[in-house]
Formats: C-alpha cells, structure tokens, sequence
C-alpha cells in the first residue's frame, strides 16, 4: 500500500465485517520519541486466541472467498520497515486491538495519507458504525466523536452530501493542527 490510510481503511473495514458498531481510532505521533503510533479498537466478534496469533500470516483468514489475507500481514510489513511492530489483541466477544508503531523519521516509512478522506469514506459507507477519531501530538489532541455528531444533527443522516462535506474538511483541519510539521508529509 502507498500509504498509511490505506492500511487504516482495510482495518476500518475489518472492524466492520467483525460487527463492530464502535471503533476508536487513534493516530499519536511523539517527535521527542521519534514514535507514530495507530491504533484501531473495535467492540466486534474478536478473535480465538490462536487466530489472533496467525493473523499475521497471509495464508491465514477467516474469509471464503479467497485464502490468503493480505491487509494485517502489509500493515505489520510496513511497521517493520520503518522501525516499529504491530500487536494484537483480541478478546472472542469483545473485540480486537491492533496497534502499530512506526519511526516518524525512518526513511521507509510511508506517509500518512489522506487520513480525512479514508475516515469520510468509512462514515459514509457505513453510517451504522460509530467513530471516535483522536489525533495526538504530545502537545495538542484532536477528537471527532460521530456518536455526538449524529445526536446533534438529530433527523439529518450523517450520509447528507454537506455533513460529508463538513466532515472532511473538519478532520482536515485536525490532522493539519496535529500532525503539520511532525509528520513532514503534510503542509498547511
């Protein structure tokens, strides 16, 4: 994958094949540790302990129509080569954990990506599912929590053309006011 929301988008839609109605997904970024760090928690169907161990392998999944998964064994390939490692735990259910580390300064570590646009995109496939989206940087954080967007808007869908809309830019601003200049990929 060419970038990190790539990776994002696959767990996202894991999460939700796994039944997940609520996911959290933190992006913390420390520059004193040269350490990016995304995390994904969902409250879906979880995982078997020896699943949750194999998961990482391609030629193991859970799916029928093909026999290989690729997205955990890419995610923890990428996290690999820039100096980090991915971890999962899984809870039959309760749900799943997955959390990577990346060097923010290694040199085989992908950009961030779209970040705003992979998170829109899931909102509005699946407006079922409640987010809660946090962004750190040490200093500052970042919290977009859908559950309290979609009680505010009340009888407007979240799936409306303008929420979207707003929505992105929002999340937008967000990764900018967190992660410009931290990250390098981004510029205000």
């Amino acid at each position: 994958m060419k970038d990190l929301s790539l990776h994002l988008m696959d767990l996202l839609q894991n999460s939700i094949v796994a039944g997940a109605d609520l996911i959290e997904i933190t992006i913390a970024a420390s520059a004193r540790q040269d350490l990016l760090v995304i995390r994904i928690v969902d409250n879906g169907c979880g995982m078997e302990p020896e699943l949750a161990e194999r998961v990482d392998n391609p030629f193991v999944t859970t799916r029928d129509t093909r026999k290989v998964g690729l997205g955990i064994p890419l995610f923890k390939a990428s996290a690999n080569l820039a100096g980090g490692d991915l971890k999962i735990d899984s809870k039959p259910g309760r749900g799943t954990t997955v959390e990577a580390t990346f060097r923010i300064s290694h040199i085989d570590r992908l950009p961030l990506g779209d970040i705003a646009e992979t998170i829109t995109s899931m909102i509005a496939a699946h407006p079922e599912a409640d987010m809660l989206i946090k962004l750190d940087n040490e200093k500052e954080s970042f919290v977009l929590d859908t559950a309290g967007i979609k009680a505010t808007l009340g009888e407007v869908p979240v799936t409306e053309y303008e929420v979207l809309c707003w929505l992105k830019d929002y999340l937008n601003e967000g990764v900018k006011k967190i992660f410009g200049g931290v990250l390098n990929e981004i510029a205000g």
